[in-house]
């Protein structure tokens, strides 16, 4: 026992050992070289005069003419390619330094790194846009993409930023990334918060090297002129930027300066290869080799019991200085990396301050009876103490753990789990609450290897119960409040649920530090797997296709027309359903699906959803109905038939979205061409040009028009069931035209087939349909 309680001593003296060698790192320049401009540290491989620095990449040049001097680093500009060919940019430039780290990131003042786009009151179109961004190149430097965050500010704000820089070295990339923001006037903004009302925030891409802005509007900006004339764009250290209402209508605010982070390591090979070529290699004695998943390149630390720059070398900690672990009798020896205590002679123990500390030895008794009696006594009287201490360590850990688990239940959404099941809200008792030792056990401690999917509110795991039974677990990576009315919303919305092609929820447990939900385990992953990836192992013909989306139709009609209070599902898309063992379709992820009552006809909510399935009308509107999940729906039935993405880059680079790339294809009589070929091998059936039409029905601009989620479903089993025979199509009726709106004109475009015979009406107007991208 005495064992045990020094092994946990030495193990909590070792961690404020690792605390204390962390927090003392020195920025170290190299020896002779300048350590600081002006309050900056310049620590090597950095260096502000040759042979100071470890590359020509990592020079600074201190500014002396400033008071106080000023570092900055020299970053080439690579050229920028405008959509047009022309060639803008090229040549150098400096950039203010505010802080290095060793832990291997740079940051800098990037001015001129604002975009923005003023806006008249005649239309969407900005009168004056600065198509700013930040372009700049070193060998062994990129833009951070995990320090680093997008940001706009604007009422009616689309941007995104893409990149088409070439330079030395430089790869060209060709991506966009972007957010949106919105706010129907003054009142709706909220200062301090970046959620979309005002201002949005969004991750940028890895290994990103140089990048420009684009902005676009949904709305007529002219409504917002009055408080907020330009939108505008910026990359800023995360947590750098609060937002403010006044920033709005600061008409100057492209002229402020915000920090930047840039990451930085040493070459472009790895450890692996670095380590190769002993004379080139960065890392010094006592020093560790690390591959950061954000560069190319590597970089040194410490290892454990060092401390210093690693790339001059590491020195040991003394931690018998830092520490003190020996007793006033006791010895402390200090060793590379490590260190122990002992006693002098004359004194036994283990000289520890927390073990056994050092007695001093006494002469031996006269008789041994009366050694024998005072060794006895003395083991008994240590083994009473020993298990009274045990025993009351074990009460206070069950208390502490009783307690623990009491505050976790109540802040994971306890209390409220207990209000809706003391009022049998949505059939809860079905819902089992297991403990958290039942599903660590089913999932191996939550073992990498048991993880199903990554989402942006958790990771799914594959368990085990007890009984055999084999079940995905869901475990979220947020505890927030509106997380957790979220995280109780699905597992009231899903205990209302009893239909085959709905995921069934077995339970949850609360009494952990972020709440779980047990799923029955679905074992064929999602239906966009089974569209997009390259497996030959899925089965994708048609009449499996239109299985799944005739089960897919039943699950959302049952939810909008048969469950016992009507759920809209506010997020319909493939990744979303998943496929069990026979290919069935089950719909999943019910977290932001709300229950409405009968009389109501919509929900009038903040935007919430995927780009590529959102509803135009209900973007526009805010107000959420059962046809936005119709028009959701189509979406995954038109992925169905084509094999495409949502939102990918589909024919011309203006045609992002799938939708607009569909519905110009209808109207272009070209539905042969954008059906996936393993459809359309054997000819083009009759029933797939049904569905079609059935998918170009669900996507009407005007929401009225759409047929309810039960026409679908009767449509679609209507349409299994005639087995390849001659299938009549109505003539079209007022719910299959689609308007599209120009600038100048109207125009009205139908399609229909009967018995494989084709007749098309059109106009050559380009649909007004919602891009996304």
């Amino acid at each position: 026992m005495m064992g045990f309680d020094r092994m946990l001593t030495e193990v909590a003296l070792f961690a404020v050992m690792l605390t204390l060698a962390s927090t003392s790192v020195a920025a170290q320049s190299k020896p002779g070289c300048q350590s600081h401009c002006g309050n900056i540290s310049i620590p090597y491989p950095f260096g502000t005069a040759n042979g100071c620095n470890i590359s020509s990449d990592f020079f600074v040049r201190c500014d002396t003419t400033l008071d106080p001097p000023k570092p900055f680093l020299t970053l080439a500009q690579p050229s920028m390619i405008l959509p047009g060919g022309d060639v803008l940019g090229g040549g150098d430039a400096e950039v203010q330094v505010l802080h290095i780290s060793l832990d291997g990131y740079v940051r800098i003042s990037s001015s001129g790194n604002i975009g923005s786009a003023c806006y008249s009151s005649s239309g969407h179109s900005p009168y004056t846009q600065s198509v700013s961004g930040f372009a700049a190149y070193l060998y062994e430097l990129v833009i951070s993409h995990t320090r680093n965050k997008l940001t706009a500010i604007g009422c009616d704000t689309i941007i995104y930023i893409s990149s088409f820089f070439q330079g030395p070295y430089f790869n060209p990339q060709n991506f966009s990334t972007g957010c949106l923001t919105f706010c129907g006037g003054f009142d709706d903004v909220i200062g301090g918060s970046c959620s979309g009302i005002g201002c949005c925030q969004t991750a940028i891409p890895k290994g990103l090297r140089g990048y420009e802005y684009n902005f676009d509007s949904r709305e007529n900006h002219s409504s917002v002129l009055s408080f907020n004339p330009c939108s505008y764009g910026f990359v800023v250290e995360d947590g750098a930027y609060n937002f403010s209402v006044s920033d709005l209508n600061d008409t100057n605010f492209s002229k402020r300066e915000f920090p930047l982070i840039l990451d930085w390591t040493i070459g472009r090979q790895n450890c692996t290869e670095a380590q190769r070529d002993p004379q080139n290699y960065a890392c010094k004695a006592h020093s560790a080799c690390i591959d950061p998943d954000n560069n190319d390149g590597y970089l040194c630390k410490c290892v454990d019991g060092f401390k210093g720059n690693p790339y001059l070398g590491c020195q040991d900690i003394n931690e018998c200085e830092t520490l003190k672990p020996c007793t006033s009798v006791g010895t402390c020896h200090n060793t590379p990396g490590s260190y122990s205590c002992s006693c002098p002679e004359g004194f036994e123990g283990d000289g520890w301050k927390n073990g056994t500390g050092c007695t001093q030895t006494k002469s031996s008794p006269d008789s041994p009876l009366i050694l024998a009696l005072l060794v006895l006594g003395s083991s008994l009287g240590l083994l009473v103490l020993i298990a009274g201490v045990w025993k009351l360590y074990k009460v206070l850990e069950r208390r502490k753990n009783i307690k623990l688990k009491q505050k976790l239940f109540e802040r994971n959404g306890g209390l409220l789990f207990q209000k809706k099941l003391s009022s049998n809200e949505g059939g809860l008792d079905k819902a089992k609450l297991f403990s958290s030792k039942e599903l660590e056990a089913a999932t191996d401690q939550y073992n990498e290897n048991r993880i199903l999917g990554r989402g942006g509110q958790g990771m799914v795991y594959k368990g085990m119960l007890p009984d055999g039974r084999i079940v995905a677990v869901k475990k979220s990576m947020t505890v927030n409040q509106g997380f957790l009315e979220q995280f109780i919303n699905e597992i009231v919305i899903l205990s209302q649920i009893d239909h085959r092609n709905v995921v069934k929820l077995l339970g949850c447990c609360l009494e952990t530090e972020v709440p779980l939900l047990v799923y029955e385990f679905i074992p064929n992953g999602t239906l966009s797997h089974f569209i997009h990836d390259q497996n030959e192992e899925y089965p994708r013909s048609w009449d499996i296709r239109l299985r799944i989306a005739a089960e897919v139709a039943s699950a959302i009609s049952y939810l909008h027309s048969s469950a016992s209070v009507p759920i809209y599902h506010r997020d319909i898309k493939s990744s979303n359903i998943l496929l069990d063992e026979k290919f069935r379709a089950k719909v999943s992820d019910f977290g932001t699906s709300r229950s409405v009552g009968f009389d109501q006809t919509h929900l009038t909510t903040q935007v919430l959803g995927t780009f590529g399935y959102l509803d135009p009308e209900y973007f526009q509107s805010s107000q959420f109905t059962e046809k936005s999940d119709v028009y959701s729906f189509g979406v995954v039935i038109v992925e169905l038939l084509t094999g495409q993405k949502a939102v990918s880059k589909l024919g011309s680079e203006e045609m992002r979205g799938l939708v607009s790339y569909f519905m110009t294809a209808m109207e272009e009589n070209r539905l042969p061409d954008i059906v996936d070929g393993e459809i359309v091998k054997d000819g083009l059936k009759d029933e797939v040009v049904a569905v079609a039409q059935l998918s170009k029905r669900c996507l009407n601009l005007d929401g009225r028009l759409r047929p309810t989620m039960k026409e679908v479903a009767m449509e679609l089993e209507r349409l299994r069931t005639w087995q390849g025979d001659c299938i009549p199509i109505d003539q079209p009726t007022q719910s299959d035209l689609v308007v599209r709106k120009s600038n100048e004109t109207t125009s009205f475009s139908t399609e229909y087939y009967t018995c494989g015979i084709t007749s098309t009406s059109q106009a050559d107007v380009r649909p007004l349909m919602l891009d996304t991208i």
